[in-house]
């Protein structure tokens, strides 16, 4: 008598078919019992227990059987509870819903040490980050960055930063300096990818309050060097970063958000710090004088002593290169590119960093580095940024960086500055088209 009744619940099937096996060794009672049992699974007590005993011991009595022996009373049951006790019986024979329920606490258990590992992790980055910001370069002339006014508007598809990479030293004062590169990331973007713009310096922009009026050969417009606006900026009370900006934005439509103003000794300090072994890099130059070279000179703009600038021997080809070595090679202008070697060269440098960042271990040395950099650098990047996007903008590097020069080699009329030098005049229309298809604006 093995077949289940839905009138029965999980222990009194168990009951009863052990009764009905042993049913020839039965006492009295027991015996009652199962014509209880019995009775109650063909539903003839429609799960009132009291009246069955209550019959149960009429029967008895009639028999003259002992009253005293009376039946196990079963208690009373709504269908809700029986499903329940249903579902606990099922649970205890198969012990499926133990193991869910195992399973879900070694999940949780996991899902905290994960939280913990990331915890310990962002702890790790910001001890490294103060370290860096406490062991900034001492000395008379050491001085800290002064963050500088900085309208920065926000661009319709990520984040839009401005790079300035200056030929200034440390001590030196930033009216003094000049931009070497004028660079735009955009970083966070619906692509997934680091896209890098950068911008020629000798382009010729018109900027208000010192562009010459009444030049008949161009309307006396366009006679200012971009990197010109650095240097006025920064004569006027240090808005250099924010002049460049709104020449970005006047000519190019392009809105920009964050800056940051990277010199000679920060570059440098940054590189070694988050790469102690060097940066890979395959040197190239174009032709000097028409002539392939195996190696160029480069000057060697840190080791400058009493006003005089030695020179380094860089060789073409793969190899390591310290951030001295990285700065001057970055730097170099004298192959016959010129300006456009350059900015290639910077180009390249940006996107090996950004590739070669992906190092696990950089997550602590690159913090670290950070540190330096806001304790040397201008500039109005929040910690809280990179603290959040780091690990996102290493993801986008390993997805390609997409770059730009602007104009691109070839594509400008040679045109001359309100001072005589000869700069670069460009279609702003058809670059803020390209601006627009790359998703910068």
């Amino acid at each position: 008598m093995s077949r289940e009744s839905e009138n029965l619940s999980y222990h009194e099937q168990k009951r009863l078919d052990y009764l009905y096996s042993n049913y020839h060794y039965l006492n009295e009672k027991e015996q009652s019992e199962y014509k209880y049992l019995k009775n109650k699974s063909e539903g003839r007590f429609q799960d009132d227990p009291v009246s069955a005993i209550a019959e149960e011991s009429e029967a008895s009595s009639s028999r003259g059987e002992n009253e005293s022996d009376e039946l196990p009373v079963y208690p009373s049951r709504s269908r809700k509870d029986k499903a329940k006790s249903n579902k606990k019986n099922r649970e205890e024979v198969t012990g499926l819903p133990k193991r869910k329920k195992g399973r879900k606490i070694r999940v949780k258990r996991i899902l905290k040490w994960i939280a913990l590992f990331f915890l310990l992790i962002i702890g790790g980055m910001v001890f490294m980050f103060v370290k860096g910001l406490n062991s900034k370069p001492t000395g008379p002339d050491a001085k800290p960055a002064v963050v500088e006014k900085f309208n920065g508007k926000k661009s319709r598809d990520g984040v839009n930063i401005l790079i300035l990479g200056t030929d200034g030293r440390i001590g030196e004062k930033s009216d003094e300096t000049r931009t070497d590169s004028i660079m735009v990331v955009n970083v966070n973007n619906k692509e997934g990818k680091i896209k890098m713009v950068s911008f020629m310096r000798d382009t010729l922009v018109h900027i208000d309050g010192v562009s010459q009026q009444n030049i008949p050969e161009y309307d006396g417009y366009y006679d200012q060097k971009l990197n010109t606006a650095f240097t006025i900026g920064e004569q006027n009370n240090n808005q250099g970063a924010e002049l460049v900006r709104q020449m970005l934005k006047d000519n190019f439509d392009i809105d920009i958000q964050y800056y940051a103003m990277v010199d000679f000794k920060t570059f440098a300090t940054a590189i070694d710090t988050l790469f102690p072994n060097g940066v890979e890099m395959n040197a190239q130059f174009s032709t000097v004088d028409g002539e392939k070279v195996s190696e160029v000179e480069v000057p060697d703009d840190l080791n400058m002593k009493d006003g005089v600038v030695p020179q380094q021997t860089i060789k073409v080809g793969k190899q390591r290169m310290d951030g001295r070595t990285l700065l001057n090679y970055s730097r170099f202008r004298k192959d016959d590119e010129g300006d456009f070697g350059r900015t290639r060269r910077q180009q390249e440098v940006m996107s090996a960093i950004m590739h070669q960042i992906k190092d696990p271990t950089k997550l602590f040395t690159g913090s670290e580095a950070l540190g330096k950099v806001f304790a040397m650098t201008s500039t109005n990047v929040p910690f809280s940024f990179l603290l959040t996007n780091g690990l996102g903008l290493v993801g986008s590097a390993g997805k390609g960086i997409e770059r730009v020069t602007i104009p691109e080699n070839g594509d400008w009329v040679d045109a001359y500055d309100m001072y005589g030098g000869q700069g670069l005049l460009v279609d702003f229309d058809a670059y803020k088209k390209k601006l627009y298809q790359m998703g910068l604006r």
